[in-house]
C-alpha cells in the first residue's frame, strides 16, 4: 500500500472522489491499495461469485468486491465484503444503497505481490475486533487461508479443509481447494 502524505479527517476523505486503485483512510492518514493482479483478480471474482451464488437466491446474503465500508473511523475497501441480507443497506425504492456504514459479516482479503502479509493479519484482527464475524485472509501463493473469528485464535486452512461459515450464511461451506483450483488450468474432457 502505498501511503499518501496527507493528513485530513474522514468527513473530507469521503468527499474524495473514488480512484482506482481504492484509497483508504484509518487514523488520518490516507493509503492506496495495491492494483489487483491476475491470481488476485481471479480469486476476488471466484470468492464473490461463489457467495453470491450460493446466498442470494435464498434471500441470506450478497457479497460486494471492492465495495468501501467505514465504520469505527476507519474508511476500507476489501477485497469482498458479505453482508447478510437484512444488513444491506436497502433504499426506500428497493435498491441497493451507496453507503456501507455497518461493518460487513465476512469481510476477505486476498493477497497481492508487494503486500506485507503480516499487515493483511493485523487487518483482519481488526476487522473481527470491530462486529465483522468472520475474517479470511486468501494466500494465492501457498493456497493457503487463515480463519479470524472475535476471541479466537486464528485457523489455518488448506487443501480439502472445509471453511465452515453457515454460522454466518446459513449452510454455507467450501473448501481451500475450491477456491485456489480456479487459479488452475482445466484441460478439455479433464478436470
Amino acid at each position: 500500500m502505498a501511503v499518501i502524505e496527507q493528513r485530513m479527517s474522514l468527513e473530507v476523505f469521503l468527499e474524495l472522489p473514488e480512484k482506482k486503485p481504492a484509497l483508504e483512510y484509518e487514523n488520518g492518514m490516507v493509503t492506496q491499495k495495491v492494483p489487483p493482479q491476475g491470481k488476485h483478480s481471479r480469486l476476488q471474482y471466484t470468492v464473490a461469485e461463489r457467495f453470491n451464488r450460493f446466498a442470494e437466491p435464498k434471500q441470506l446474503g450478497m457479497a460486494f468486491p471492492e465495495l468501501r465500508t467505514t465504520f469505527a473511523g476507519v474508511s476500507r475497501v476489501p477485497d469482498v465484503a458479505v453482508y447478510g441480507w437484512d444488513r444491506i443497506p436497502w433504499a426506500a425504492d428497493g435498491r441497493i444503497g451507496d453507503e456501507f456504514r455497518e461493518p460487513p459479516d465476512i469481510a476477505v482479503e486476498i493477497i497481492s505481490p508487494g503486500q506485507r502479509p503480516n499487515a493483511l493479519v493485523r487487518r483482519c484482527l481488526w476487522y473481527v475486533a470491530h462486529g465483522v464475524k468472520v475474517a479470511l485472509l486468501v494466500d494465492p501463493y501457498d493456497e493457503t487461508v487463515l480463519l479470524f473469528r472475535p476471541g479466537q485464535v486464528p485457523v489455518h486452512l488448506q487443501g480439502t479443509d472445509l471453511i465452515d461459515l453457515s454460522d454466518v450464511l446459513t449452510g454455507f461451506s467450501i473448501t481451500a481447494e475450491e477456491i485456489f483450483g480456479t487459479l488452475r488450468r482445466r484441460l478439455e474432457g479433464r478436470d
